[in-house]
């Protein structure tokens, strides 16, 4: 076993010749549990834990390791866990938006070449919803693909992909069984050597059942989801990093019940390219697309050009974007005002009483 498979290149021998880290040694990061870390040296897999300078230094929790980063790292030996010194620049970075109230950036996965957006041939399958996926993922730096799963539960899988493909534009889109093995091929020509795939998607999609599929043995723990309601059970509840036999590496992630976008500058572009070609029709250079004079947008929706569907789930993402920033940029007024009202304490701390 070497570092190179587990994606290490030349790139990233040159980032970390480029890095000041000081001395230690390059790893990847497999999984987090906590703030404990599993890497993998290239020679063995340990334990780790961030070094308090790390932590210190740390802007926020996305300057933190995680699953997929190449971190550089000092081991004592024996039983010791590493130390993480400084985490290497990242390739592509895929955020959200965390869960709850709290405006914070979580890093579902780093450095990934591909993302698998994993839907089912049930109640899953909702086309705005991939919009969503497909539009974080272009913003990450990585490649989407929508894998619909649970091939072998639908009579007609082709006419659904057909109508999926005229929605997500753009995005290779593969029908696939975990248990008749159907669409599994294709799949198989992701996973290169040195690729880093990453599977997306909610619970009791089959995330975890395809890994093992692929794997040729079980990985990864699996239930089958509730007959009830025909939703899945959190099996997987941390982010791991697999290396399969193809050479190839599958990053599994838990169902998310909740996907808030975190930022987008090219992410709407690239998920919605009918909209903005077709938006350069507009008698406006600043159309929102809402009710101006001379929009053509809203002609070729009601020409039947462009589904309405589509258009609503443009308007709402780039909504949701614009209210965001804004509540982002209050919060780094606030933060601001406090950085300096701490400093202004600590000056007035250090020259009380002197003349």
């Amino acid at each position: 076993m070497s570092l190179a498979a587990y994606g290490w290149n030349e790139a990233w021998a040159g980032r970390l010749a480029a890095a000041d880290c000081g001395r230690g040694m390059a790893a990847r990061v497999l999984a987090e549990h906590r703030e404990l870390y599993r890497v993998h040296t290239g020679a063995t897999e340990l334990p780790a834990w961030i070094s308090g300078r790390l932590r210190h230094d740390a802007s926020s929790v996305a300057d933190l390791p995680a699953v997929g980063d190449w971190v550089v790292m000092e081991h004592g030996g024996a039983c010791d866990a590493a130390l993480i010194h400084c985490v290497l620049p990242r390739m592509s970075t895929f955020s959200r938006k965390a869960a709850g109230k709290r405006t914070d950036e979580q890093i579902v996965g780093a450095n990934v070449d591909t993302v698998w957006i994993v839907s089912a041939f049930d109640s899953d399958l909702n086309p705005a919803r991939l919009e969503r996926y497909v539009t974080l993922v272009w913003e990450s730096g990585a490649s989407p693909v929508v894998v619909v799963a649970k091939a072998d539960l639908s009579e007609a899988p082709e006419s659904i992909v057909a109508g999926l493909t005229a929605r997500v534009v753009g995005v290779p889109i593969h029908a696939v069984s975990a248990i008749d093995g159907a669409g599994l091929e294709v799949l198989r020509r992701y996973l290169a050597p040195g690729q880093t795939i990453a599977l997306l998607g909610s619970s009791g999609v089959g995330k975890s059942t395809l890994i093992n599929r692929l794997a040729g043995h079980e990985v990864m723990r699996t239930v089958s989801v509730r007959a009830s309601d025909g939703k899945g059970r959190h099996t997987t509840t941390h982010r791991q990093l697999v290396l399969l036999p193809s050479g190839g590496l599958l990053l599994d992630t838990p169902g998310m019940r909740e996907l808030q976008l975190w930022s987008s500058d090219e992410g709407l572009e690239k998920s919605f390219p009918d909209i903005d070609a077709i938006a350069a029709g507009c008698r406006f250079a600043d159309c929102r697309h809402e009710s101006e004079p001379g929009c053509a947008v809203h002609a070729a929706v009601e020409s039947g050009e462009l589904a309405p569907g589509r258009l609503e789930n443009f308007r709402k993402l780039t909504r949701e974007l614009a209210y965001f920033e804004r509540k982002r940029d209050v919060r780094a007024e606030l933060e601001e005002k406090q950085r300096w009202k701490e400093l202004t304490k600590e000056y007035r701390r250090r020259f009380k009483g002197r003349k």
